[in-house]
């Protein structure tokens, strides 16, 4: 959530900077009704002031003998104005805080100004992609031979967009999982969270995917639940409504896995593992001191792009322009792996600085070096997101016998197994 003073103080600047977003959105509505709250609440407490001095006369004249009915009247009938006005007041400022859920963070201002995603920046790139003596095949075809996906019989359990793993390819994916926790804990030192799979509107609000998100998600029927879309809800959130009394910063990994309708993901790649209703994830939280934002922002991206490397994954990094940065975020980068067999680049991860927009939405603060009460700054990180690096294995280690090798790595968490070969 933006700052309301910072918007009141400069707000063509901030409408230019969300302007670059490519969308319009209602600040003149926000302060408007900033306006009209500011002058009732200027006169409920003119008024509160008026019925303090009077009922302080009240007792005096009491003690001497006079007659105080009039005075009396008069403080009764403040009582109901004042009692009036804080009945308005919490209507406007819900229309205001309502408002405001509805517009996105400021753009960071070293984000490249764009229209669409073909304005992302291209920062740098790791590995060569392999050069292949054959055809390679796309993964749902080397997992239907090696017999460790199935597409058909996940349809008939839960409709498109899931999948089922099978033998060698359930165990890789579990070694995956375990591979980046046991990584990301023990060498970049993050501590790990299992924290709920279901989250309360409020949370999923503190972090931005509610309100504008809600198509996109998932809710239990009967309760005000949701089924969370990424790590990032439960974690960020474990400090909501709190003024943080540990040592920051704090770092935070957690594997769940994650729910998303997709409804807004039409004409995108969708077939096999490329986009799910379900997949699993290792996402990496941290909640730093604001001047200390940027530089986790990049530490971040850097034990993201780690785990790509110690698997031997071929990735680029993009940065994200204005108008393809998700809603809450101030800026971001995007690791993206190469897929032979589709011949393309698939997001594996998203690495965004919020800066202080979902702690103002979920009221989480720490105290700075002279003790004052201040918002902190919050980022996050797929560590990375589990369906398409189990792409990217599949694909890049796919050899001519229809066999895949597996990353070395992985291999301990494996039992030992070097490779996944067709069943005989």
């Amino acid at each position: 959530m933006l700052d309301i003073k910072k918007l009141r103080e400069n707000p063509d600047e901030i409408a230019r900077r969300l302007s670059t977003r490519g969308n319009k959105y209602d600040l003149q509505g926000v302060l408007a009704l900033d306006q009209e709250r500011r002058h009732l609440q200027a006169e409920t407490e003119k008024l509160k002031n008026e019925r303090n001095t009077a009922s302080k006369e009240i007792g005096r004249l009491k003690k001497t003998g006079q007659d105080t009915g009039a005075m009396q009247e008069s403080v009764r009938k403040i009582g109901e104005r004042v009692a009036e006005i804080d009945a308005e007041l919490k209507a406007l400022e819900q229309r205001q805080h309502e408002k405001m859920l509805m517009i996105p963070n400021l753009p960071h201002a070293s984000v490249p100004v764009g229209t669409s995603e073909a304005d992302n920046r291209f920062v740098r790139a790791w590995g060569k992609p392999r050069e292949f003596s054959f055809t390679p095949a796309p993964h749902w075809d080397i997992g239907a031979r090696l017999k460790i996906l199935d597409f058909e019989r996940a349809a008939r359990l839960s409709g498109a967009g899931f999948s089922l793993f099978r033998g060698a390819g359930a165990r890789l994916e579990r070694a995956l999982i375990q591979f980046m926790l046991d990584l990301h804990t023990s060498h970049h030192g993050y501590t790990e969270i299992s924290p709920p799979f279901l989250c309360n509107a409020d949370a999923m609000t503190g972090t931005g995917q509610l309100p504008k998100m809600a198509e996109d998600m998932y809710r239990l029927a009967d309760e005000q639940l949701y089924l969370v879309p990424t790590a990032e809800v439960p974690v960020t959130n474990i400090y909501r409504e709190e003024i943080i009394s540990e040592p920051l910063p704090l770092s935070f990994v957690a594997y769940t896995p994650c729910f998303r309708r997709e409804a807004g993901a039409a004409g995108k790649l969708t077939r096999g593992l490329n986009r799910l209703h379900q997949f699993d994830k290792v996402e990496l939280v941290r909640i730093v001191e604001p001047s200390n934002s940027y530089e986790a922002h990049e530490q971040i991206v850097a034990n993201a792009e780690t785990v790509l490397q110690k698997l031997g994954l071929p990735y680029r990094v993009i940065e994200l322009c204005t108008a393809d940065i998700s809603f809450a975020a101030a800026k971001c980068y995007d690791l993206e792996l190469w897929a032979p067999g589709q011949n393309t680049w698939l997001e594996v991860s998203s690495c965004s600085n919020f800066e202080d927009f979902q702690a103002r939405r979920a009221g989480i603060r720490y105290r700075n070096a002279d003790g004052k009460v201040e918002f902190v700054h919050t980022l996050n990180g797929s560590g990375v997101a589990l369906a398409r690096l189990y792409v990217a294995i599949l694909e890049n280690y796919q050899e001519a016998d229809g066999s895949v090798v597996i990353p070395e790595v992985l291999r301990p968490y494996m039992g030992g197994i070097e490779r996944i070969s067709p069943p005989a």
